[in-house]
């Protein structure tokens, strides 16, 4: 990386800051820290996407494709359609309930005991998405800068607590549409580059086979011919249907549920500001996992992992002609633009990534403090009749400060897992937990008992978790939407 990269990526992170200072000196009291109150579509739109559109949809992506080639799509894809279903269906039911947290209109027809379990059920999947980010984060800064990995997390920690800490959703609404301008830009260049030096799909599928040419390599990733190696990249459902589906379906309904982008419905001026800003998202994020997707796929036909040149080295093989070494693949995005775009345009678009992963992060961790503050210490207060020693914006702050400091400890111990299923895991943890009980509390109130939803939500995210750990065929979220749906039908009245 040279001292023009340097200067670009401080440029541009340095625009993001200052624009959610100023935006952050409008927050006054909690309220204006958490739903804002009066934003235009783009700035719903922003709020949405520069949360949603993190380092899983372009990282994490471009990791995936690396590996599985067009199936990497489904996470950009997934996300759009949630985008879409939060403003057609759920954004006027959502603003009507007078409710500012998910949880909240849970709480309205099932009482305190659900909100409460519900909140804690629901945090499991956040938090997830939270070390998502970190590992994101953390890759980007050791990939820049060539820091620890240890030392890359806390940095990272401390810039998502720095976004949102100054000024809350409407920091991260501005810093949004700044950074929907960047993104698209960067996006659009990456994907013109790819595809003029890759020669197009069918350029960079040759080369992929060309470098499983190696035995070894091939071997080494499960692929034992050429027909494999066009089965899985060229292959929009590589993973298996159920498994490809099943991730996009958890994306979906796991951005419904999900108490951020909430936030930004909530914030709007208007229900139909509200329905524009999903739906201006809804039809921008997919061209963003494409060029994601393509980079990933270019990457994989021009170089190997540092595990993988290590394992060719000790069966004495050489490595192909013109074939470079990253870390891992985690360092696709990242390695090609410092290798494969002029500096000075590279040192904007690394900067943008990286306020990517910052913005999305802040926004996710403010979501878990509003939900931490308001549905979990807030109730706790109620039942042990006590009343809070600090005001709900220091319970806030301080709430975000600790999630991140546990997100810390969580992302070095989940190193070398695929980012973007984390991503899968955390929004289909969301919906198991709180599909069923937030559309029913929308749609059909007095329909359940409030015992019943409480269970419902204990054993959908219980049986999500089992099914992800045992690997059991298909995606877990199948499994949990299917028991939560089962216990609602054996206990109805």
């Amino acid at each position: 990386m040279t001292t023009i990269h340097i200067i670009g990526i401080l440029l541009t992170v340095g625009v993001l800051v200052a624009v959610s200072v100023l935006s952050g000196r409008k927050v006054k009291d909690a309220a204006s820290f958490t739903t804002g109150g009066k934003s235009g579509s783009w700035m719903v739109c922003g709020a949405i996407l520069g949360t949603l559109v993190g380092g899983q949809s372009t990282i994490g992506t471009a990791q995936l494709a690396f590996s599985y080639g067009l199936s990497a799509w489904w996470f950009t894809i997934g996300a759009a359609l949630g985008a879409l279903v939060l403003g057609l269906i759920y954004a006027g039911p959502l603003r009507r309930s007078g409710c500012s947290t998910l949880m909240e209109v849970v709480r309205q027809q099932y009482g305190r005991r659900a909100e409460t379990v519900g909140s804690i059920l629901f945090l499991i999947g956040i938090f997830i998405s939270i070390t998502s980010q970190l590992l994101s984060s953390s890759a980007m800064i050791t990939s820049l800068f060539r820091t620890p990995v240890a030392l890359s997390l806390a940095i990272g920690a401390l810039l998502i607590a720095t976004l949102v800490y100054v000024g809350g959703i409407k920091s991260a609404g501005a810093g949004g549409i700044v950074k929907l301008v960047l993104l698209y830009v960067s996006s659009i260049v990456a994907g013109v580059v790819v595809w003029k030096i890759g020669g197009g799909l069918v350029g960079i599928n040759r080369e992929i086979e060309e470098i499983y040419s190696t035995p070894l390599l091939a071997t080494m990733n499960d692929i034992a011919s050429a027909e494999e190696v066009h089965n899985r990249y060229d292959n929009i459902i590589a993973r298996g249907a159920l498994k490809d589906l099943g991730g996009c379906l958890s994306l979906t309904l796991g951005v419904v549920c999900t108490q951020t982008y909430a936030q930004a419905i909530w914030s709007a001026a208007t229900t139909r500001k509200a329905q524009q800003g999903s739906l201006i998202c809804a039809a921008l994020i997919p061209l963003i996992g494409a060029a994601c997707t393509l980079v990933g796929m270019y990457m994989r036909g021009h170089y190997v992992t540092a595990a993988e040149a290590g394992a060719l080295e000790a069966a004495g093989e050489s490595l192909p002609a013109g074939i470079g070494i990253i870390e891992n693949s985690l360092q696709a995005f990242p390695t090609f633009i410092l290798e494969h775009i002029p500096a000075w345009l590279g040192g904007i678009i690394l900067g943008t990534l990286l306020i990517n992963i910052l913005g999305c992060g802040s926004g996710l961790v403010l979501g878990a403090a509003t939900i931490l503050t308001r549905d979990v210490y807030g109730n706790l207060n109620t039942l042990l009749r006590r009343k809070p020693r600090l005001s709900q914006l220091t319970q806030t702050r301080l709430s975000i400060v600790g999630l991140l400091a546990i997100g810390i400890v969580a992302a070095h111990f989940t190193q070398g897992s695929f980012i973007n299923d984390l991503g899968f895991m955390s929004l289909g943890l969301r919906a198991a937990a709180l599909l069923l009980p937030l559309s029913f509390a929308l749609w059909i109130p007095g329909r359940f008992k409030a015992r019943a939803i409480t269970i419902s939500m204990i054993v959908g995210t219980a049986t999500m978790l089992a099914a992800g750990m045992l690997k059991l065929p298909s995606d877990p979220m199948y499994y949990g939407l299917a028991f939560s749906a089962l216990v609602l039908l054996l206990r109805r009245p």
